[in-house]
């Protein structure tokens, strides 16, 4: 076990490995089996061979390319169907997100305030304004934008 906090480049490996097998909401599978086409199995020879395996087993190279392009094939499918859940995935998040949005209707005419975001370095300290203005509308653009 690692202790103290210099010695976190030891770790690195295992969240690494952690984070790439474990399923993503976004996408319904892990990285893993998207970039590898299988999910990780320890030790890996077992479900892909190794050059010592393939060695031992006396597999022909005209063999063994065929039965890595039969691996290899249903990447695509498993690609496109996590596409897919990530489109349903940004789907839901859009709406979870609009349920907490209140439109505005804005008229010409009627007089707003800007909000001062608070990026400014010179914006410091709890008694400067959040606020500028009041600014009077002259045209209501589409999406929200007015002049």
């Amino acid at each position: 076990m690692v202790q103290g906090s210099r010695q976190w480049h030891e770790k690195l490996p295992f969240a690494l490995m952690g984070y790439r097998t474990t399923v993503r909401t976004s996408i319904g599978s892990t990285p893993y089996l998207l970039v590898y086409g299988t999910e990780a199995v320890i030790p890996a020879e077992i479900e892909i061979l190794s050059l010592r395996t393939i060695v031992e087993a006396k597999i022909e190279d005209t063999e063994w390319v065929k039965l890595r392009l039969e691996e290899l094939a249903p990447i695509e499918e498993k690609r496109l169907t996590s596409i897919c859940f990530g489109q349903l995935y940004q789907q839901r998040m859009a709406r979870a997100y609009n349920k907490k949005v209140r439109p505005w209707n804005f008229e010409v005419g009627q007089l707003v305030v800007k909000r001062i975001l608070p990026l400014k370095d010179e914006a410091k300290g709890k008694f400067v304004p959040n606020w500028q203005g009041p600014y009077v509308i002259k045209k209501v653009l589409s999406k929200g934008a007015l002049q």
